[in-house]
């Protein structure tokens, strides 16, 4: 379920003091009931999905198009991301924020920026935009946790501005919903709790996190 902005900007997220220069594209609950304790569960889950594994047709169809156009025209070769193009937002990092780096990813173009017990942020580039994605551990009024994502973009110049506008109606009207629609199963792997086994599950059916920024997953398992 989307969101309002606020759901994200009123809460004191460590993330603000990197982002002032980023806008909020985005912020959706995520459907991943879980205990006080489960935040680094649903955290290993997304660093180690594979978009490229498990995805709608609809959704595998939208961004084999936008590999191919990234590669015709040169969107995320290696001058085009992280520490090329832009500055890696770990520039940033405030010295406490450095000592909790967060874990890689297995497939996805992203870099994590830092974890905390409640909340992560993790971040990608190619030459349409910088991007960070961020992932929160929020009370669910219940008595419970749930996941909140919220997706922060600069785009670059007037080409990456046009190309995120291009393709909000496809985010919002097929890879979103398809992400919250999508499977269950926790993939064979029993999770260590109740509410893990939950988080697990939750998690595997909307795993297409690369979906929401684009990026070149297979270039990435190339890189070092």
């Amino acid at each position: 379920m989307r969101l309002p902005n606020t759901e994200h900007t009123s809460r004191p997220w460590r993330i603000h003091e990197l982002t002032r220069d980023f806008r909020l594209e985005d912020v959706w609950a995520l459907p991943t009931p879980g205990g006080p304790d489960d935040f680094p569960r649903l955290v290993q889950r997304f660093a180690s999905a594979d978009p490229s594994q498990r995805s709608s047709r609809a959704v595998r169809t939208l961004f084999a198009i936008r590999w191919k156009l990234g590669g015709l025209l040169g969107w995320d070769g290696p001058d085009a991301g992280l520490g090329s193009r832009v500055p890696t937002l770990r520039d940033r990092l405030p010295a406490d924020l450095r000592e909790t780096p967060g874990p890689d990813f297995d497939a996805l173009p992203f870099a994590s920026l830092y974890l905390l017990d409640d909340e992560w942020a993790a971040e990608i580039a190619n030459r349409t935009m910088h991007g960070v994605m961020h992932i929160g551990w929020v009370p669910d009024g219940t008595g419970g946790y749930r996941g909140q994502m919220a997706v922060l973009v600069k785009p670059n110049g007037l080409f990456g501005s046009s190309y995120m506008a291009a393709i909000r109606p496809f985010r919002h009207l097929i890879v979103y919903p398809a992400m919250l629609r999508e499977g269950s199963g926790n993939g064979g792997r029993a999770p260590a709790s109740r509410h893990g086994a939950r988080v697990a599950q939750m998690v595997d059916s909307k795993s297409r996190i690369g979906d929401l920024v684009p990026g070149d997953v297979k270039e990435r398992r190339c890189r070092p």
